[in-house]
């Protein structure tokens, strides 16, 4: 990781800048305003800025996006980017801005910008699908730390998992098994082969997925079975394996998280396992192609919010 630091793009914000514009706007300018596209002409007394043919204002390669606004220089942003996404577990918004030079709060409001561009879950399709296996699981961790005890309370998680696929996670109120089933149905497509232990919130799961999976299989925890003595794919280990490292990251890395801020987190947690075969750096990019059409403001983050 040390050697990939010493990139010019993280060191150089003209650099930083060239190389987002390369990345964001691959057919040329688009205006971030409203939306043209290689209808803009440079502004030679100031790099990096715009004008648009079509609106008439000034724009750069930040405006529309969730660096809007921002007055920390976009090197830093690139590397804060790379350091979150190279790290399995997560990075501190402590570590983060002893590495940038930035405060802590402007490190945290950074962190939680690129937790939103991670969130790809509004615009992918179902996941699984024939030939496919999904596992689902739910978990419990207790929340919140220092000296407010009321903030430490039973926070409820619902994750899916393709094997050798991504993750989705969901906070959830509860975890009924009306909650649970809405998760799968509006997430999981038809066909594909389904994985669980033997919880009870599965059970009705089960007389409906007849007709939506292929099969449901189930394994006895309880009874310390952790795959089937009949058939080795009947398991729910990979899912167990993602919450290993979300609550690795949770109770070592972000010791503090808010329940306004839990699925944020959980988004930073499923886009690194989701694409964790590939590298950093294309990790990186495809994090970074997420910030368009985003806009989240310190108020709204402090809500669990996001406009």
């Amino acid at each position: 990781m040390t050697a990939e630091l010493q990139n010019p793009i993280f060191q150089d914000a003209d650099k930083a800048r060239s190389w987002l514009e390369s990345h964001l706007w691959a057919e040329g300018p688009v205006c971030g305003y409203c939306g043209a596209v290689t209808e803009a002409t440079a502004i030679s007394t100031r790099p990096g800025y715009y004008q648009c043919n079509a609106c008439r204002k000034q724009f750069t390669v930040m405006v529309g996006t969730l660096f809007e606004r921002s007055h920390v220089p976009l090197n830093k942003w690139l590397m804060a980017a790379f350091l979150l996404c190279a790290s399995k577990k997560g990075i501190s918004a402590h570590q983060m801005h002893r590495m940038l030079g930035v405060t802590y709060k402007t490190a945290w409001f950074m962190m939680h910008r690129l937790r939103e561009a991670m969130n790809d879950k509004a615009g992918a399709g179902p996941m699984g699908g024939p030939g496919t296996t999904i596992e689902a699981d739910e978990t419990y961790f207790m929340g919140g730390a220092g000296p407010n005890k009321g903030a430490r309370r039973q926070r409820k998680i619902v994750t899916l998992v393709e094997r050798g696929g991504a993750s989705r996670s969901f906070k959830v109120e509860d975890t009924t098994a009306k909650t649970v089933r809405r998760i799968i149905q509006a997430n999981v497509a038809k066909g594909g082969a389904f994985m669980t232990d033997e919880s009870g919130i599965y059970t009705g799961i089960g007389s409906w997925s007849a007709g939506h999976f292929k099969s449901h299989g189930k394994t006895m925890h309880s009874a310390g079975q952790y795959v089937s003595y009949d058939d080795p794919n009947i398991h729910s280990n990979t899912v167990e394996g993602f919450f290993s490292i979300f609550k690795r990251g949770m109770k070592g890395i972000y010791q503090h998280c808010g329940e306004q801020h839990l699925q944020r987190y959980l988004n930073e947690f499923d886009f690194r396992y989701s694409n964790r075969k590939i590298e950093d750096k294309d990790r990186t990019e495809l994090a970074l192609k997420g910030i368009v059409g985003k806009r989240l403001t310190y108020r709204r983050t402090n809500l669990g919010t996001n406009v």
